[in-house]
């Protein structure tokens, strides 16, 4: 098996966008080698605790293009039948948190479904990703025990491993979401299609079995 070490954030468009169009060439190609770990990585790490208005933050960062600045998600999304519910989403919010909660995902092997379960909240539903209540909920969802998880995020139980690990991946180069890591070796920038990723898995574990092959 072969690491696939995912530098992404719940709440970056581009991380959802790879997430699923890696998840498509998964499941076409069960034989794949992949074993996924989710990074910590945070799109925004200087908003403050609280977050910022969706609005206001398109503003300050796009511009006088901040009415466009949706429109290549848009069109990525539909292309791939998400749900996108851009007009419930009222804050994008510091997700420090969030990766305290995949870090704690991934000591009982529930990533993925931590992950999808937050990019699902954030971007199909508009559920508030700094709130702890939201985050014990999607935990719940995994398998995880809500309870245990809002006592955790109570405090600061492993926020510094998470910030640390975060700048061990700036230190070595990574320096946008999504970003992989194959094999603790070669790095992979953007949001690839499902096309790249089969070609990957074909190269490293073969072609496909024949009864997969269409």
């Amino acid at each position: 098996m072969i690491s696939l070490d995912i530098f992404a954030d719940p709440v970056c468009p581009w991380s959802l966008i790879a997430k699923t169009r890696l998840e498509r060439a998964l499941a076409a190609r069960p034989d794949h080698p992949f074993i996924l770990v989710w990074q910590p990585f945070q799109l925004n790490p200087t908003l403050p605790a609280a977050g910022m208005e969706r609005q206001a933050y398109l503003r300050a960062r796009f511009g006088a293009g901040a009415s466009r600045a949706d429109l290549p998600l848009i069109e990525a999304a539909q292309a791939l039948s998400i749900p996108l519910n851009l007009a419930a989403i009222r804050r994008v919010p510091n997700t420090t948190d969030a990766h305290r909660l995949l870090h704690w995902a991934g000591l009982e092997g529930c990533q993925s479904a931590v992950m999808t379960g937050l990019m699902r909240g954030y971007w199909c539903e508009g559920r508030d990703l700094g709130q702890a209540d939201t985050l014990a909920g999607i935990a719940a969802d995994a398998g995880m025990d809500p309870a245990l998880v809002r006592r955790l995020l109570a405090t600061d139980a492993d926020r510094d491993t998470v910030a640390a690990r975060e700048a061990h991946a700036r230190e070595r180069g990574i320096d946008a979401t999504p970003s992989f890591v194959l094999g603790n070796d070669y790095v992979i920038a953007g949001a690839q299609d499902e096309a790249f990723w089969s070609d990957v898995i074909a190269d490293l574990a073969g072609p496909a079995p024949a009864e997969t092959r269409h």
